[in-house]
């Protein structure tokens, strides 16, 4: 990829896959323009390192082990007006989004991130855009002018598989993305897909709205 401009654009990191990690990384890399400064698997590691040597672009994950993405961008964004906070991940959610969007963050891009979307991005950014997946900006704009869909008459009724119970059971009990995969012996993107599946079936946008729905409180 080409850009006219001499730039130089340092950019941190902060995702915990391994292989998702080396891929930034790597994309980062092919760019004469960006400069990787940081690369780090958890929220507590990059709000310690991170406003050492401050970006100009950090790419977040939200779910990390322990402190989420988003609670790091809330805390970072008010002390590094010059960083831009771009959020990385596979979620999709109505709640989510706002609330990345809401805690500072300048833009929101749905895995897997192609290298030329990614690069555009982290460019775009950087000279002050908010670069936002399509879906993602789609549903923004839905939101706000579309009423609230129309509740479940009896959200018990609603038929969720034995899977989606077992996932619904354990967000009830407060547990994190991570330690209901560890619980179930499936990934962390597994649980994401199947909470939206949740979601879907309740016509829910948050862990909260969907255990009350189908507990029916």
């Amino acid at each position: 990829m080409k850009y006219t401009e001499k730039i130089t654009i340092p950019v941190a990191i902060v995702e915990d896959d391994e292989r998702v990690l080396k891929s930034l990384t790597e994309i980062l890399a092919n760019d004469k323009q960006c400069i990787c400064v940081g690369a780090y698997s958890s929220a507590e590691e990059a709000m310690v390192s991170i406003p050492k040597t401050p970006p100009n672009v950090a790419l977040v994950d939200v779910n990390l082990p322990g402190m989420d993405g988003v609670s790091l961008v809330q805390q970072l964004a008010p002390k590094m007006p010059k960083t831009q906070f771009m959020i990385l991940s596979v979620l999709s959610d109505t709640e989510t989004i706002f609330k990345a969007l809401a805690a500072g963050a300048h833009g929101y891009l749905l895995k897997p991130v192609r290298a030329k979307q990614l690069l555009e991005a982290v460019h775009d950014v950087y000279k002050g855009g908010s670069p936002i997946t399509s879906s993602i900006a789609r549903k923004i704009v839905k939101s706000f002018r579309e009423p609230q869909e129309k509740p479940v008459d009896d959200a018990k009724e609603v038929s969720l598989g034995p899977r989606e119970k077992e996932v619904l059971d354990l967000l009830t009990k407060g547990l994190a993305y991570k330690e209901i995969a560890d619980k179930l012996g499936i990934s962390r993107n597994t649980v994401m897909t199947v909470v939206q599946r949740i979601y879907q079936k309740l016509h829910v946008h948050s862990r909260g709205e969907a255990v009350a729905k189908f507990h029916g409180l």
